[in-house]
């Protein structure tokens, strides 16, 4: 039998209580509160993960029982909803937003990948939506997402005033060209310094918080932890985009100083729904503790039907993609380690060679595009595209050595190193994080040579800061995206030996 919750207003108990205590000086009363539920790089992870975990419908109902335990909840996503699964690459966003509304986010922001299939489209998943979507930094006036955007909203709870902003990515570098069509970039903490001047000193507002898909820290900024602590007037930051998870207990990265020494609440819940972080913020003194819940399935009994059931309706197309098998592995291949990025460097670079009609010199993909692990045995399609799920196409460069060598530090400080074919071996210094040694077939890059280099055109256009591979002259183009072209390579070349790549980092300490 189901059960009818009766929700009471926490303020006539409150007001009652206080008079009790002004009787009998017995009573004490608990504050009001305010809770904020986050998520972010939530990445169409619609299902569980390779791992079991997060998933929608186990989502769901933690927000259920926060919100039926709480009078006032606040429902907000730092960017990042879309782009990872095939839910994304054969509905194109309609599915992931439409669950945000059904979830009942109040709040959100884009991230990068909100714009893969252009601001156009981007417009029209959005144009009817009933969630406040903020951008604080991006001019969007005359472009195709004018109109469905605010620079911050203010919400009352308890008498006391919340404002939110939104600050986003810069595009340029990170988003391909002509995706971002109308945006047009601020800087992140110029705008929110004004923006919180503002709504301190003008709306008065007692409390500002940023959504932010900026990323912890790290360069390019601006990060989370510059806004930090350049800022006066920003309370809390609620981030994205490093898919970053920060414990609650480690203070020295949650609990910041801003400009003026005050204490800045710095959170982030990592990525693919795996969590779900909570604000808890006391209205009386508006103090915030910060908590994480985990996604997982202990939350399975607790399906919504109604949700369930919009989510099955897409299930026919998905379903059949995972049931196709293309090869089998003969061991698990972790996207975090280095045989998956070696298989797929040593794929662009034979793919590259029949494009260019000629064996390439060597290729470079970045480790980023790897979106899941690829388990023993059975390999589908469904699989490799979750695994590769971007629509980026294979091309081939002839570019000088020197342009080359600036391309391998860019790998080296932003990224750790990347993924490199078989025929190079870098070294890299783990202090200053640029090569030191790179040799291709056992000899250094000569700077005034011409090289022959296969990658994709994300990164030959200088997305992931690689601006070095602009300078190369792309000389073959292909017609399939990435994924489409993985898969013929796999049905080709192993149809009849299991995928069993080697495990030596080629760039590396």
């Amino acid at each position: 039998m189901e059960l009818t919750r009766i929700y009471i207003n926490m303020r006539v108990i409150k007001s009652l209580l206080l008079s009790l205590i002004l009787v009998t000086g017995v009573f004490s009363v608990e504050a009001e509160k305010l809770v904020i539920l986050h998520s972010n790089d939530t990445h169409s992870q619609i299902d569980p993960n390779d791992k079991n975990q997060g998933g929608v419908l186990r989502r769901k109902a933690v927000i259920d029982s926060v919100r039926g335990a709480n009078e006032n909840v606040l429902l907000v996503d730092a960017g990042d909803a879309v782009q990872g699964t095939l839910f994304f690459y054969l509905y194109k966003g309609e599915v992931e937003y439409s669950l945000l509304e059904k979830l009942g986010y109040d709040v959100a922001i884009l991230g990068n990948h909100d714009f893969d299939n252009g601001s156009e489209m981007l417009a029209e998943k959005l144009k009817d939506s009933k969630i406040n979507w903020l951008s604080t930094n991006y001019e969007l006036r005359g472009g195709p997402l004018d109109g469905i955007f605010m620079p911050y909203v203010i919400k009352e709870y308890g008498g006391k005033k919340i404002a939110l902003m939104g600050l986003e990515v810069r595009p340029e570098g990170l988003i391909s060209n002509g995706n971002y069509n109308g945006v047009e970039y601020i800087d992140a903490v110029k705008a929110a310094n004004a923006t919180a001047w503002h709504l301190k000193h003008n709306e008065k507002v007692d409390m500002v918080i940023a959504l932010t898909h900026l990323g912890y820290s790290g360069k390019p900024g601006p990060k989370d932890v510059d806004l930090a602590a350049e800022s006066e007037d920003v309370d809390i930051i609620i981030g994205g985009h490093s898919h970053t998870y920060l414990d609650p207990a480690d203070k020295s990265k949650t609990v910041l100083k801003n400009a003026v020494g005050k204490d800045v609440l710095v959170t982030q819940a990592g990525k693919q729904g795996t969590r779900l972080g909570e604000i808890t913020i006391d209205l009386d003194t508006m103090t915030p503790v910060f908590n994480v819940i985990e996604i997982d399935s202990r939350l399975d009994k607790n399906q919504d039907a109604d949700v369930k059931a919009f989510i099955d309706s897409y299930r026919p197309g998905i379903d059949s993609l995972y049931n196709l098998r293309v090869a089998r592995s003969a061991v698990a291949l972790e996207n975090n380690q280095p045989a998956l990025n070696n298989l797929l460097s040593d794929f662009v670079a034979a793919q590259g060679s029949k494009l260019a009609g000629k064996k390439v010199d060597m290729a470079i993909m970045n480790k980023g595009s790897v979106r899941r692990s690829l388990p023993k045995g059975d390999v589908t399609e469904g699989v490799i595209i979750d695994m590769q799920p971007f629509n980026n196409y294979l091309e081939v460069l002839e570019i000088k050595g020197s342009d080359l060598i600036d391309a391998f530090n860019v790998m080296s400080f932003y990224r750790g190193g990347d993924s490199v074919s078989s025929e190079l071996d870098i070294t890299m210094d783990r202090d200053t994080r640029k090569c030191t040694s790179i040799l291709l077939n056992g000899k250094p890059i000569d700077p005034d040579r011409i090289y022959t280099v296969a990658t994709i055109d994300y990164l030959a256009n200088g997305g992931d800061n690689m601006e070095p591979l602009t300078r190369g002259t792309k000389i073959a183009h292909s017609e399939n995206v990435v994924n489409q072209d993985l898969l013929n390579y796999l049905r080709t070349e192993f149809k009849k030996k299991k995928i069993n790549p080697d495990n030596n980092p080629r760039m590396h300490y």
